[in-house]
C-alpha cells in the first residue's frame, strides 16, 4: 500500500508539472459547458476568417453551442494561384501540427469530448490527408466543403478520404469544379458518407453561406443524436 502511494503521489507531480496546451493561431469561439467542438481549416491563399470558414463556425456556434476553432494553415507566398497547389504538399507537416495543437488544447483545456474536423479546398487536402495518416486521431467526424482532386497523396483529396473510417458530409458546388472531384467520391456514399449539393454555388460558395451552414449543421445534429 505504501509503495502504491508513493507511486501515486510521484504520478501526480509529473502531471502537475506538465505544461497546459497552447491554442494554435486563428479563430476561437468558446463553446463554454459544450462538449463538442469543431476545427476548421481555410482554403489556399484565405484566413481563418475568410470565406467558408468564418461564417461557417460563427453559424456553428451560434446554433450549436460548440466550440469552433479556425486554424491559420500555412501558406506559400506567391503561391496563391490554383495552378500551384502541389508547391503546397511540402507545407502539410506543418499542417498536421497545428490541427494536433487544435486537438490537444481543445481536450486538456477545453474539456472536450468530440472534435469533428472541417477542411475547404487546400484545408481539405491537408485534414484529409492528416485523418488519412492518423487513423487513431480523435476526430469524431469530416466535414468537406468545396474538396478538390488531382495530384498525387497527400494533395489528393479524393485519395486521402478512401482511407478515413469516421462519418463525413462532402458538400460541393454542383454547378462548378467541385462537382467534377465529387463525382469521383459517389462510390464513398453510405450510411457513413453523405455528398451534399449546392445548387449554383461556386468554389467560394459566396452568397450560399447559409445554404452550407444548414447542410452542416442538420448533419451535427444528427451525429450527436446517435
Amino acid at each position: 500500500m505504501r509503495m502504491f502511494r508513493v507511486f501515486l503521489g510521484c504520478l501526480m507531480f509529473l502531471l502537475a508539472g506538465q505544461p497546459a496546451a497552447q491554442m494554435p493561431k486563428g479563430e476561437y469561439l468558446d463553446g463554454h459547458d459544450s462538449r463538442v467542438a469543431v476545427v476548421l481549416a481555410h482554403g489556399q491563399g484565405l484566413d481563418p476568417d475568410g470565406n467558408v470558414v468564418g461564417p461557417l463556425r460563427r453559424a456553428i456556434n451560434k446554433e450549436l453551442g460548440f466550440h469552433t476553432l479556425s486554424l491559420s494553415m500555412p501558406t506559400l507566398p506567391g503561391a496563391k494561384s490554383p495552378d500551384l497547389f502541389e508547391e503546397y504538399a511540402a507545407t502539410f507537416p506543418d499542417a498536421y501540427g497545428r490541427i494536433r495543437s487544435a486537438l490537444d488544447y481543445l481536450k486538456q483545456e477545453k474539456g472536450v469530448e468530440r472534435i469533428y474536423l472541417m477542411g475547404h479546398s487546400m484545408g481539405g487536402r491537408m485534414t484529409t490527408a492528416f485523418l488519412a495518416d492518423n487513423p487513431d486521431a480523435p476526430v469524431a467526424g469530416f466535414i468537406g466543403v468545396g474538396l478538390l482532386a488531382g495530384g498525387k497523396e497527400p494533395l489528393n483529396t479524393n485519395l486521402n478520404l478512401r482511407k478515413v473510417k469516421v462519418p463525413v458530409i462532402d458538400v460541393y458546388a454542383e454547378d462548378d469544379r467541385d462537382a467534377k472531384a465529387a463525382a469521383f467520391r459517389k462510390a464513398l456514399v453510405s450510411d457513413r458518407f453523405v455528398q451534399v449539393p449546392v445548387a449554383g454555388a461556386k468554389h467560394d460558395y459566396r452568397g450560399y453561406e447559409d445554404v452550407v451552414a444548414g447542410a452542416v449543421i442538420g448533419w451535427l445534429r444528427k451525429q450527436e443524436a446517435k
